[in-house]
Formats: structure tokens, sequence, C-alpha cells
């Protein structure tokens, strides 16, 4: 392999350094686990009587034998989620594949998925980014059973694999396999949905077409098809080598999809006897920094500025959005997919899919190639597709070249130099923005500020035409402690028709925007966020804003926000945030979670082990770096 890219080879060696001591914590109880021995030698007979009571018998004799792994399933299927649909049938194909290889496998526990597509908009929001911690939770309640050799994690969407991943790496002493289900279909096209919600947030249109146009998109059983944070969920899992290679993007309905599905079980099984592959090995500094590249060489979700610090803590190791700020500085953006392009992910797996992805980052020396999988050693592993010749599942080698550069392009010719997110930051505080789709002619925005505390006096301030001019939107008290950080996609479409009317826009919020947010400069996870003291709570109406991620800069001009009184939070709103929808069930995360930068987690709201303390690992939020410079 070639050379390792300086800035990959010099950020990774900072967060070894920074990571020391939480990584050599984390090692440390993961090798103690494992020094205690298998599952199956660890439960009196009493216990692993309760634990197979309600199983076949034929499972419960090879069981009893205490000679053959178990396999833990953790399921996160139900029928709100298209894209967990498919999981209603997986344990069975699990539990047969198992059978066949001599071993066993039972549904360890489910957790909680919620639906953003559901809830976007809507009260229910407001618990979105907290399902994460609590699905981390669940799986942890799932395999403190102490019962199992392996893992099989069944999720795709948005905060649900997060959850998987943190709560499985709890147990990372056990090889834990993810399983997906793959995505729906294609429907109609996107630029064609883009185009209805526009001519809705104007009015144009009444909502039975708008209807008509969703149900087209959303159709079927599979993961939504735009490049959000669930199909980012699904082409990190494969870079961090915890998927059977090249299974992100097979439709749930296909023989090849059931095929995969026993692979990984299998694969579970033989891993469990051999003892390679524990999660603890496989996720470490190199696959954390090979998540975080990808990520930004396919223009993936802005969501994953939050959960790859929680999931990497998860397992000992400390990033912030300084490091990827400087990976994407270096990291070639290779795909053009739905917000970032007009294709969509079944478009992107055809035109080669992440097996082309893997294989021209390696190559280029964007990513480590000396990584442990669930395969076995090195990324290379994951350059392979599989298929079905005469009902046998085979793995070739993926295509060199894309099939379609209109939607792939290798590294040596990509669609930009540079990866699709940046860091922001001045007197705000520090915030990401996304570029990957945003036309560089709208990039940099200079105007005056429009200030309001939700979505609906936003919405409402469009409609009204008090927007229509030069315009930063600020959104503020949306952060994980004011309530619950939501996703903010809903003033999408309203920002998108201010833009196309010629108007400099941008947003500017310590809240969330979907995976699917697109052409509109969006500085979010303003960080602090205005109710822990940020400096975003000091915005007035008119205040003139400055956002160039080309500089790196997000500052007023002319304000002295130190002179001022951080503005209050409207009760009306503040006591809204707090109850209803289950809300009220959340009150102590929103007292003790994180900031956005550090995860925006209730999980390691203080880190374990007695090692650096947050407060030690993360940079200064008034240090300009880059704005000092402008």
């Amino acid at each position: 392999m070639p050379k390792l890219n300086p800035v990959v080879a010099e950020v990774t060696a900072r967060i070894v350094e920074r990571s020391r001591e939480t990584r050599a914590d984390y090692l440390r109880r993961m090798d103690a686990a494992r020094d205690h021995g298998v599952a199956r030698a660890k439960l009196s007979c009493a216990n692993w009587a309760h634990a197979f009571a309600g199983q076949t018998v034929a499972d419960k004799l090879t069981a009893m034998g205490g000679k053959q792994p178990n396999i833990g399933i953790v399921t996160a299927y139900n029928d709100m989620l298209s894209a967990h649909q498919p999981f209603e049938r997986f344990p069975a194909v699990i539990r047969e594949a198992a059978r066949e290889a001599g071993a066993t496998a039972q549904v360890a526990g489910g957790t909680p998925a919620m639906c953003d597509g559901v809830t976007q908009g809507r009260p229910g929001m407001e618990l979105s980014l907290f399902s994460r911690d609590v699905i981390a939770m669940s799986t942890g309640v799932a395999l403190t059973h102490d019962a199992f050799d392996s893992v099989i994690c069944l999720g795709v969407c948005d905060k649900i694999v997060p959850g998987l991943f943190m709560g499985s790496l709890a147990f990372g002493h056990l090889p834990v396999i993810f399983a997906p289900a793959g995505p729906m279909p294609s429907g109609i096209p996107n630029a064609e949905k883009a185009r209805v919600r526009a001519l809705y947030a104007q009015n144009r249109i009444g909502r039975a077409e708008l209807l008509e146009s969703e149900i087209g998109s959303y159709h079927s059983p599979g993961t939504c098809t735009f490049y959000g944070t669930a199909n980012s969920n699904q082409m990190m899992m494969e870079i961090a080598g915890l998927h059977m290679p090249s299974t992100a993007f097979v439709h749930p309905e296909t023989g090849l999809r059931d095929a995969l599905t026993a692979a990984a079980a299998k694969r579970a099984v033989e891993l469990a006897r051999t003892g390679q592959g524990r999660m603890a090995d496989v996720i470490d500094e190199k696959s954390i920094v090979n998540m975080i590249v990808a990520l930004l060489a396919t223009g993936g979700s802005t969501n994953h500025a939050i959960h790859l610090v929680a999931m990497a803590r998860s397992a000992g190791v400390l990033i912030d959005w300084t490091d990827m700020d400087q990976l994407s500085s270096v990291t070639p953006l290779l795909a053009r997919v739905y917000p970032n392009g007009s294709a969509d992910v079944n478009a992107f797996q055809a035109a080669g899919g992440v097996a082309f992805v893997a294989r021209e980052l390696a190559n280029a020396g964007n990513i480590h190639a000396d990584v442990q999988t669930i395969m076995g050693p090195g990324i290379h592993h994951y350059f392979q597709e599989p298929s079905l010749v005469d009902g046998e599942l085979v793995w070739r080698d993926g295509v060199v070249d894309s099939l379609d550069t209109d939607i792939l392009r290798p590294a040596s010719d990509p669609f930009d130099r540079e990866g699709g997110l940046r860091l922001v930051q001045g007197d705000l505080g520090r915030a990401v923005i996304k570029v990957s789709a945003v036309k560089p002619e709208n990039r940099i925005v200079e105007a005056p500020a429009a200030v309001f505390e939700t979505q609906e006096d936003a919405l409402q301030a469009f409609k009204d035409g008090r927007l229509d001019r030069d315009v930063i939107v600020v959104l503020r008290f949306q952060g994980p402690k004011a309530n619950g950080m939501p996703e903010l996609h809903s003033l999408s479409p309203a920002l998108g028709v201010l833009q196309d009317k010629g108007f400099k826009v941008a947003f500017v919020t310590d809240g969330r925007m979907s995976g699917a947010s697109g052409k509109t400069p969006a500085a979010i996870h303003v960080s602090p966020e205005a109710l822990a003291g940020g400096l975003l709570s000091r915005v007035q109406d008119g205040d003139i804003i400055r956002l160039d991620p080309e500089a790196g800069v997000l500052t007023t001009v002319g304000v002295d926000l130190s002179s001022r009184a951080p503005a209050s939070r409207s009760p009306d709103h503040a006591s809204g945030s707090s109850w209803g929808y289950g809300r009220e069930l959340f009150g102590a995360f929103r007292h003790v979670v994180s900031t956005a930068e550090e995860g925006a987690s209730v999980c390691f709201a203080a880190p374990a082990g007695g090692g650096a303390t947050w407060s030690d690992t993360q940079p200064d939020p008034n240090v300009l770096d880059r704005a000092v410079d402008a």
C-alpha cells in the first residue's frame, strides 16, 4: 500500500497520544472480561437452564453440551422504520445458520428505534438524539446476561447504529458483527422530490400533492435511499470492518441478502471459536480515523460530527472537530449522492459502492490499511463484493474503475480536493458545516441576523415574507441541554427557496440538521449552546454575522457580545420542551448531557477510569485558529 498521507498520520498520532490513558483503561477492562472465560463456562447450571428454557430441544442439547458458541442477537426491529421492518425475519435466518455451524443463537434483547422521518418537525424529535444513549444502555442490558460468545447487531438508522456500536463496545471482549437490512428500491427522482417540497413551502401546491410525492419516495421496506445518517452509518460499519464486505446496499428481500445474513452468523460462530476479531481490537484509533475519512470522502451526514465522538469515546478514543476538520482538508470527495448530487444509494452501489471507495482511499494513502476487521487483518477484505452463483455465496474483487463518474470518482480525479465537512469558529463558538452540497458561490455569507427560538416562528416569518432578503437565520436554545438537540430539517425547503430567489442565506444554530440537509450553508451544533452560556444567546436581530467556511470563520461583525446580557429563553418554550410526548422522562438527560463536541452523551458525561477529563482534551472554544487570520 502507498505511504499514509502525512496529515492523516499526524492526526492519528495526536489522537493516540490524547487517548493514551482512556484507551489503556478501556483495553484493561476488556482484557479482564476476556480472561473470565467463555460464556458457557461462566454460568451455573441453573443460569444456563434459564437462558435456554424457551429454546428448541435441539438447541438445548447443543447448549447443554457446554462446548459450542452461543450468539447473542440485539435487534432494533420494528414496523415503524422501513429500514428495520426486514429485521422481523432475520433472527430465524441467523438461528438456522448457527445450527448449521453446530452452534446456537438467541435474541438477547431489543432496543428502541425512532424514525426521524416520522418525528421530523414534531415534539418527538426532541427525544431523538437521547434515544441513541438509551439504545446503548439497552444493548448493555441485553448483553449483560453474559451468556454469549459473539454478538450480531441488527440496526440501520440514524441513532440506532451509533447506539448499538456504543453499547457493544462495553462488551468489546466479544466479536461483534453488524448485519444490515439494505435500501429500498429507488422511488421518484430526488430532484423531483426536492422540487415538490419547495413548491409546498411556497403554498403553490397542496398537501395532497406533497403526500403523493413523499409516498413515491418512501414506498417499501428498506432504508431511505438518500445519503443521510442511516446510509452513512452503513458505509462506516463497512469501513470499520464490522460488516461482511459490501453488504450495506443490498436490497432486503433478495436471496443475496439472506445469504449475507447467514454468512454473518457463521462468521460470528467462527470468530467465537477462534477467539479472534473481538470488537475492542477492531475498533481502535486507526479504524476511527478511517471512519471519519470515509464519511468525509462520501459527503456523509453531519450528525456524525456528534455521533462519532461518542462512538469513539466508547472505545476509549478521544476525538474532536479539529481532527475532523484537518482530515477533511486532505480527503478527496469521491461521491456525489443526494443531497450532494442527484443519484441515490442504489446508483452509488451500482457505480462501485463502498468497495470502490475503500480501495481508492487505501491506494491514495488516505486511510489506514493495516487495521483489524471481522474478516481478518487488513482493509483489503473490503475491496470485495458478494454475489450468488448457483445458490452459493461467492466473493469477487469489486470494480477498479467507476461505472458512473457523475456519482463516483477516483482519488486521482475527485469532485473536490477536500472533504465535505469543515469547522467554523469565532466569537459565537465552534460549529461544523457541511459544504459538499453547497455551491462555492453560496458558501460565504455576511448578512443581518434574524433570531428565533422555534422552527415554527422561523417558518412563520418565511411565510409572512419577512425573510425575503439577505439574512442569516439564527435558531437558538436547540442544544442538548435545552431540548435534546432536535434535527431542524423542516427549515431546509424554506431556506432553499430564499436562496433560489437570489438572496444570500445561511443558517446558524446550536441544534442539528438532518443528514439530508443540503444546498444552503448551515453552521450547526454551535458549542457552547445558548442555554449553557454560549454567546449565541447574546445575538440580536440585525447583528451582522459572517459565515465563511473557506476561512473557518463564524463570527459577528462590529458587535461586542461580551457587553450584553444573555437573552432569556421564553417560559413557554422552556416548559414546552420539558413535558409531553415523553419529554418529561428525560429531564435528567438534559441536566447532565455533555456538549455537542463531546458527543452530546449522557453515557460519557465524565470519563471512566480516572483518566484524562474532557476539559483536558477539548480545544478552547475561544481559540480562533484560522478565524484570527481572517
